[in-house]
């Protein structure tokens, strides 16, 4: 399944990942940015940090390693990422997910 037509109709992020790999479409505002994601290959995202953000599963699973905690994440499951905490993630082709980032300019839209 995909996301309805209007939500791909938005634009995209600027990010370091080929379309042929991940699909986005964005919305931001001076609040945040919020982000729908579609990995088409796996990824390996290496450890990182940045302000707050949030996450819900809306297709297939997420590994996802928070202050040095790792929990697998599937349909229907949240995440909550405070501030400045390190994590990272391994995220399953297939899997589309809902990111909202606390900082509107986290990507560029393209």
């Amino acid at each position: 399944m995909s996301y309805p037509e209007f939500i791909e109709a938005f634009p995209s992020l600027d990010v370091p990942f080929s379309d042929d790999v991940l699909q986005t479409s964005a919305v931001r505002s001076e609040h945040g940015l919020v982000a729908f994601l579609t990995f088409l290959k796996d990824m390996e995202i290496p450890p990182h940090s940045h302000g707050a953000q949030w996450g819900t599963v809306v297709e297939g699973e997420i590994e996802l390693t928070l202050g040095g905690e790792t929990r697998t994440y599937r349909v229907g499951d949240s995440y909550s990422i405070p501030a400045g905490v390190e994590h990272g993630a391994r995220i399953k082709a297939g899997s589309r997910l809902i990111d909202v980032f606390e900082e509107a300019d986290r990507y560029l839209l393209k």
